[in-house]
């Protein structure tokens, strides 16, 4: 309260148009529809002064501070890099950051697997996923499995943290931090660009921001929509297995003059975003896939998710003095989703025979003349609101940041079967009994957390010591109403689990001379528990590591040994693991787990005439290691015996890359290895059946200047058209994305 006095009184002269625009964004707020968000923009768009320096507070690493001097693993995927490959997928993007696990599953990366030094990519729960400083996740405490992502195709930078580096940003700080960087306001007048491409099966992509700087008011306006017709085939009917994503943005900044005696920025940020897209859980049985691995079975042709994501966002940043810096974040989440998917065939989960089932229907193999499909409609509704504050204070040697987060979230399931019959002349699906809402799973998850910590970055010499501390304090819930579908009838189960847990980091960096840097530290780990778990146990570890950076000219270098020595690990049941229905939502705990691998990352730039060779070489090798042997309900993790392999962990990833530029054109080729994995829990050779070939997918990209503001694409996406397993789930497996062709052109101004 007392920052905002301070603000109005910064921004007295700027008043009429401060309080009109905050009607006005009070009326969008409650509409919050594209084409009003669209006029406040515009209207707001005004003189031609530059723009005042960005808001900082919402990066990690901000635009002073050098990558280099960060402690731990950090990486920043500038826009630079980003515009290279142009990728939508985030997963192809983060393949260039060591230590990042991805696993494929639709091949467009609608919705990502991203782990971090062993933790499991399953929905990138174990990974704190950001957009502007915000947390993204749709109930990042309550129900961290991401089904929403944010459009990483609108996003100008990537920021990357592990290990040390993460421990002021939670819930989970064991595996690491990806915060996704926005679009600025251009510091232009008025500025933009449109971006369209075309290629195969159907892919199409429109993207076009615009905006502007007054002397006080600035904003930008930013459409994102892409689209394919999918590269499967769905047996014996025409169904689609495609999308449609829409993305929309805008911010609005108001500053106070440069000379006021407390220079303020207030930025809104008001974002829309939906998905429609046939996708499905069913894969293929081996022979089927060894046949034709871009078919997919005719009992899943109904299914389909439907998303919608609103944010509303308010970014405070205040100069106290020279010394003290305060940035202030508000935000509310609304996110919904219907992913109307099967089942169940002839009763039969998909891990549990239903595929088989489906796929000797499509083959003629079935006796009888139909099957029955069940058709679950997972429908839920999530709400994710908060405040957080950072106090920045120079005290010269001593660089420290207080913090401080209050967040609430919920996950509200209201689900239901339709079951169909499958007729196995017409191949269509009628439907034989609708479901009653509610029926299938009616719950609600929520959260309460309260966090805050402390970080003391002290210069003395050539070392940098960062010591941190964080705290949380969270309250999570469930209430169920077992087959009741009326709200004002007793739960079947209301569970509270109050945690709270004090998290310690310590890490050391010191300058050997310009070039080189030695880094090293050691942190606690943590996870909170799933809701509903009457002996919730939480996910915590020790997380060390050491290494070092070397940077000179054209040439950069960074090797990290790290290890993670667990207390207790989490496996979290989700339906994107082919966990049965009754165990959905259930959570395992390991025990002991040990974690071990080195990350490195390597850069040259060679330079012939007016012709530049840029060469990227990134590295990670893995160790896991149950140390308990136990039963759990997870199909990745099945029954453990001491002494196995985390499954969906390769030992061994590769990334290569290798571009020629010249002064109106640069070619890029990129070469990802991964080695084989496991599927399920294991030790000692690897069986055939639960394990996916390593394999290597090249990329290609090519860009060509046909004016100072124009620029034509070239983008091969597995130019050598390799077909390779991506994932077994749900005792099928899922291919990769075949080669695709996309040709764009991009004009600025």
């Amino acid at each position: 309260m007392i920052s905002i006095l301070v603000l109005t009184r910064g921004l007295m002269h700027t008043n009429k148009i401060f309080v009109s625009f905050i009607g006005l964004v009070m009326r969008i707020s409650s509409l919050f529809q594209p084409a009003l968000i669209a006029l406040s923009v515009v209207s707001a768009i005004s003189n031609s002064a530059v723009a005042d320096d960005d808001m900082e507070h919402l990066t990690i690493f901000g635009n002073a501070q050098s990558v280099n001097d960060v402690p731990g693993s950090a990486h920043l995927i500038s826009q630079e890099e980003l515009e290279k490959f142009d990728f939508t997928d985030i997963m192809r993007t983060l393949t260039s950051v060591p230590g990042v696990y991805v696993l494929e599953e639709d091949g467009y990366g609608l919705r990502p697997n991203i782990g971090m030094r062993g933790t499991g990519q399953n929905r990138s729960e174990k990974v704190t996923i950001m957009e502007d400083g915000v947390l993204a996740a749709p109930a990042p405490y309550a129900a961290p499995s991401a089904y929403y992502f944010p459009t990483s195709g609108r996003m100008q930078q990537i920021e990357v943290l592990k290990g040390t580096s993460s421990a002021m940003y939670g819930p989970r700080t064991t595996g690491g931090v990806v915060n996704m960087l926005s679009r600025e306001i251009p510091e232009e007048a008025l500025a933009g660009q449109i971006n369209l491409s075309a290629g195969e099966d159907g892919f199409g992509k429109a993207h076009a921001y615009v905006g502007g700087a007054g002397k006080n008011v600035s904003s930008v306006f930013e459409v994102f929509r892409y689209q394919a017709d999918g590269f499967k085939d769905v047996n014996h009917t025409n169904a689609d297995t495609g999308f449609v994503k829409n993305d929309i943005m805008a911010k609005v900044k108001i500053n106070s003059d440069a000379d006021a005696k407390y220079y303020q920025e207030l930025e809104f940020k008001l974002k829309y975003s939906d998905e429609d897209s046939d996708e499905t859980y069913m894969g293929l049985t081996k022979a089927d896939f060894d046949a034709n691995p871009y078919s997919r079975y005719s009992a899943s042709q109904l299914d389909n998710m439907d998303t919608s994501h609103k944010q509303f966002q308010v970014n405070h940043h205040i100069q106290l003095s020279d010394r003290f810096t305060l940035g202030t974040t508000a935000y509310y989440n609304e996110f919904s989703r219907n992913w109307y998917k099967t089942s169940k065939v002839n009763g039969l989960s998909l891990s549990k025979g239903g595929i088989e089932d489906a796929a000797a229907f499509d083959n003629g193999t079935f006796v009888g003349d139909e099957i029955n499909v069940d058709v679950k409609a997972n429908s839920r509704d999530y709400e994710s609101k908060g405040i957080q504050t950072v106090l920045d204070a120079d005290f010269g040697d001593h660089q420290v940041k207080f913090g401080a987060r209050y967040h609430e979230d919920e996950m509200d399931r209201f689900q239901w079967v339709d079951t169909y019959a499958l007729d196995n002349t017409s191949y269509e699906m009628t439907l034989t009994e609708a479901g009653i809402h509610g029926e299938d799973s009616n719950r609600i998850d929520s959260a309460e957390a309260l966090a805050l910590f402390v970080h003391d970055e002290y210069t003395i010499g050539d070392f940098i010591i960062n010591a941190g501390l964080r705290y949380e304090d969270m309250t999570i819930s469930r209430k169920e109403w077992k087959g009741i579908i009326d709200r004002n009838e007793p739960t079947t189960k209301d569970i509270s689990n109050d945690v709270d847990v004090l998290l310690p980091s310590l890490a050391v960096t010191y300058r050997v001379n310009n070039d080189l840097v030695i880094i090293g530290g050691v942190q606690k780990g943590f996870a909170p528990p799933a809701p509903g778990n009457d002996k919730a146990e939480n996910e915590e570890s020790i997380n060390y590591e050491l290494g070092l950076r070397f940077n000179q000219d054209t040439l950069s270098a960074e090797a990290l040994f790290f290890y993670s020595d667990y207390d207790n690990m989490h496996g979290n049941c989700t339906a994107s693991q082919g966990c049965d229905d009754e165990n959905v939502g259930d959570q395992y705990n390991a025990g002991e787990v040990k974690v071990s691998g080195i990350e490195a990352k390597a850069g040259y730039e060679f330079t012939a005439d007016t012709v530049s060779i840029p060469v990227n070489l990134t590295y990670t090798f893995t160790e896991t290691e149950f140390q308990n042997s136990f039963e759990s309900g997870l199909d990745t993790w099945g029954d453990v015996i001491a002494g196995d392999e985390l499954p969906y962990v390769p030992e061994n990833q590769l990334q290569l890359s290798v571009g020629v530029v010249g002064e109106k054109w640069r070619g890029d080729v990129l070469v990802r290895y991964m080695d084989e994995m496991r599927t399920s829990a294991g030790q000692g050779s690897l069986n055939a059946d639960e394990a996916i070939a390593s394999r290597t997918v090249v990329d290609m990209a090519a860009h060509y200047s046909i004016a100072d503001n124009q620029e034509i694409t070239f983008n091969v996406d597995n130019l050598l058209d390799k077909e390779y397993m991506a994932t077994r789930t749900h005792g099928s497996i899922m291919v990769g994305k075949p080669r695709s062709v996309t040709v764009g052109y991009k004009y600025s101004f």
